[in-house]
């Protein structure tokens, strides 16, 4: 990983956290994290987001720096890097990691504004962006921008963001449909309302935030239509074949890292406690001797690598797409959004299965394995994420239909 050194007025190098010599280095900086995230676990949910602690100590590795541009300090992290270092985040604590994943795929989103609105997001190299794609809040066109009003649900990690990608409707007042757009703002010009209380990724800090009278320069709209069609307006990144990979390819490659880290934490967890616990009411006296545990230990391992292969596939395409610069078939982009659905619902399995397997005492809310299993449920619900909804839209290309949806 090739990094450049953030430049300043007058051509002078600017302070900032050290880049890592590799992309290896960056895995390695987080999994040294895991300790402190997974210590953190219980109090992140009970706060309902990440703690400060934590924030920081990933701000400090780097990991925000990922899909910030090099010109700025960033890494422009290749996809297979990404998964590694998300899903070492989400092995730790699942509500991290979701809260990581979504500002990462934000930051990406944030290098396809217009040149002059990332000058002002990514001043600091170490910006955390969040971002909804839910168009709940509307966009009024006034001289020189839009007026934004409205109230935007699941805000992840809103909280601790420097700025907010909130997408609006915005009509054209001429009969024509309204366009959707992506609007930068600041946090400061958002209130965050408290009513994130939920069963599962207790810990993402996903409440509303509201707009109310915003005014948003025309530089920092990015209109929603021309992106899913491969069109932005950045001049200095459009060039740049890293940012030329589609981002809902990508929230594919993120969110399926958000599955695999609980996952497998899951399944190391389970490895040890078998050793340490027999099996109530039966003879047996240590777990792991019984015939039972070996079936469930071993379905839940070969569910959990059949989504790693899954994952491997569609993120190799990914970055080799990166690389030549072809253009993916819509079978493909329908692929790869099927599959990365599949790894959601190949994780929860196996998690499902590890924690019937775990014995009552794993209800605890302290204990690891509830929370990994209600952490890949509320993952598993996510609209993008939908295990049987991938499937079908898979399913319709398949059978050489239309795919129904401009969301690939």
């Amino acid at each position: 990983m090739r990094v450049l050194p953030r430049i300043g007025p007058g051509g002078l190098a600017l302070a900032g956290s050290s880049a890592p010599n590799s992309d290896a280095e960056l895995v390695e900086r987080v999994r040294r994290l895991q300790p402190l995230i997974r210590s953190h676990a219980l109090r992140t949910e009970q706060e309902r987001r990440v703690t400060g602690e934590v924030v920081e100590a990933l701000t400090e590795a780097g990991v925000h720096r990922m899909n910030i541009p090099r010109r700025y300090g960033g890494y422009q992290s290749p996809a297979r890097t990404q998964v590694d270092v998300l899903s070492e985040v989400s092995a730790a604590c699942g509500s991290t990691g979701f809260t990581t994943l979504i500002q990462a795929g934000c930051a990406f989103i944030a290098a396809l504004f217009p040149d002059e609105a990332q000058d002002e997001i990514f001043a600091d190299p170490d910006v955390r962006v969040s971002g909804t794609l839910i168009p709940k809040a509307k966009a009024r066109a006034v001289e020189g921008g839009y007026v934004v009003d409205g109230t935007s649900p699941f805000a992840t990690g809103c909280q601790d963001s420097d700025w907010h990608l909130l997408t609006t409707v915005a009509d054209s007042g001429d009969g024509r449909p309204p366009d959707l757009l992506w609007t930068a703002i600041p946090m400061t010009d958002l209130d965050v309302l408290d009513d994130w209380h939920v069963s599962g990724l207790a810990g993402s800090g996903s409440s509303s935030v509201v707009a109310r009278g915003v005014h948003v320069p025309a530089h920092r709209a990015l209109p929603l239509g021309p992106l899913l069609g491969g069109s932005f307006p950045s001049r200095l990144n459009s060039a740049d074949p890293f940012y030329g990979m589609p981002v809902l390819l990508l929230f594919c490659v993120w969110t399926a890292a958000g599955a695999l880290g609980p996952a497998r934490a899951a399944l190391a967890e389970f490895g040890e406690h078998i050793h340490q616990r027999g099996i109530t009411y039966t003879f047996y006296e240590h777990q792991h001797e019984a015939p039972l545990t070996h079936l469930q230990f071993a379905e839940a391992a070969l569910k959990i690598s059949c989504a790693e292969l899954l994952t491997d596939e569609f993120v190799a395409l990914i970055d080799a797409r990166a690389a030549d610069g072809n253009h993916y078939t819509t079978a493909e982009r329908a692929r790869i959004r099927a599959r990365s659905g599949y790894v959601a619902r190949l994780c929860k399995e196996a998690v499902d299965l590890i924690g019937s397997a775990s014995g009552a005492s794993s209800l605890r809310l302290e204990a690891p394995v509830q929370r990994a299993v209600r952490d890949l449920n509320a993952l598993s619900l996510h609209s993008f994420v939908n295990p049987a909804a991938n499937l079908e839209l898979y399913g319709r290309v398949l059978s050489g239909l239309d795919a129904g949806t401009p969301f690939l």
